[in-house]
């Protein structure tokens, strides 16, 4: 140990950009373990996949340039269609021992910048290819259903209306009793002193 720097020394080469490379394994080693053996592993794997990327679409949004647009809508459809397909595998898949360490990989592999983003080659090789070849009958079924769906609240509203204006007329008007008219300011009877003493 007498070769070795003290630890404090080591941190602050680390804080100061030196090292990095130790201190990225090291992250990622604490990482990988915890999502091999920890609680919460789902947590943290569906943070990973989401926070950062999050963030970064909100910072594509606000900048001028659409090329980092492009690149975190693809990461949204990727994403978006990776979690479809783990609803219905998770179950079955959650019991293997890595599988969280690979969801994980899978989604920083999906942000990786540059030619090696993982959203992006997903999309060309096939998400586009399915889009192209059935976006056609998609949009024809949606249009459907969409023709479907105002016709059946045109319909539940209309069911609705009849149905109030059909109460309404089988609530009979109250009737009025006919009477003397009431005072509109109460009264005060006015006696005098001597009446109340006679009355006595």
């Amino acid at each position: 140990m007498e070769g070795r720097a003290p630890l404090s020394s080591r941190v602050t080469k680390i804080l100061a950009g030196e090292g990095w490379w130790t201190a990225t394994s090291g992250a990622t080693t604490l990482l990988s373990l915890y999502l091999l053996f920890g609680y919460g592993a789902s947590l943290l794997c569906n943070l990973i996949g989401f926070v950062y990327p999050a963030y970064a679409s909100i910072k594509a949004i606000e900048s001028p340039s659409k090329e980092d647009d492009t690149v975190w809508l693809t990461y949204w459809v990727v994403y978006s269609l990776f979690g479809l397909a783990e609803f219905f595998s998770d179950l079955l898949l959650s019991w293997f021992p890595f599988y969280y360490v690979g969801k994980c990989a899978f989604l920083l592999f999906c942000m990786i910048p540059g030619p090696w983003n993982g959203a992006r080659m997903l999309y060309r090789r096939v998400v586009r290819q399915l889009f192209l070849k059935h976006h056609e009958a998609v949009d024809s079924v949606m249009r459907d259903l969409s023709g479907r769906a105002l016709d059946v609240a045109a319909g539940i509203t209309r069911d609705v209306l009849q149905a109030l204006a059909h109460s309404r007329a089988l609530i009979a008007p109250v009737a009025v009793v006919e009477g003397p008219p009431l005072p509109s300011e109460p009264t005060i009877a006015k006696v005098s002193v001597t009446q109340l003493q006679q009355d006595k």
